[in-house]
């Protein structure tokens, strides 16, 4: 398994004055990423995982934070608050066999809007781009109206899937 790629880890400043580090995600981040997955609305959760999920388990966690940077990435965006560090949105892909990549992407809701989406969106692309790969893909609920308008702002195309109208399939070229 390859080195955490800690050369990655970039900070920005919003535009409301917040500081925030995207970095690749380290299986330390495991309880911070376990409250970040909990603190989500419901909502929230079922958009990410098109699932209904009470509560995040070890299991999600720690799939969600055991990367094998040579095969897959996922960045956190985290924010240095009273408590320490706080992971406030997540965005991650895994590789396909044919050049492509499928990608997921979670906000905190008190984090909407704030354009962190964006920025982990553009950190994804740029890895996924770097290392070669020719299109990022995904499947959204056709009822997520703001993550489709938010892929449609960066460029990805949105397509009907036959078997199952209640997901559209984004694509994107690399």
């Amino acid at each position: 398994m390859a080195q955490y790629p800690a050369h990655l880890a970039r900070t920005h400043r919003l535009f409301d004055g917040r500081t925030v580090t995207i970095r690749p995600i380290r299986t330390d981040d495991a309880e911070r990423t376990h409250q970040f997955l909990e603190g989500l609305s419901g909502e929230s959760r079922y958009f990410r995982f098109q699932k209904w999920v009470r509560a995040p388990s070890d299991r999600l966690v720690h799939f969600l934070t055991a990367i094998d940077y040579d095969r897959d990435m996922a960045f956190v965006c985290t924010f240095a608050g009273g408590s320490g560090e706080e992971v406030v949105g997540e965005a991650r892909y895994a590789k396909n066999a044919d050049a492509s990549c499928e990608f997921g992407i979670a906000i905190a809701d008190a984090w909407h809007n704030s354009g962190i989406a964006g920025l982990l969106m553009e950190t994804i692309l740029r890895n996924a781009r770097d290392r070669g790969l020719k299109r990022m893909e995904g499947q959204v609920l056709a009822s997520n109206k703001p993550m489709l308008r938010f892929a449609r702002g960066l460029g990805f195309e949105i397509l009907a899937v036959p078997e199952d109208p209640t997901i559209r399939r984004i694509v994107k070229p690399l």
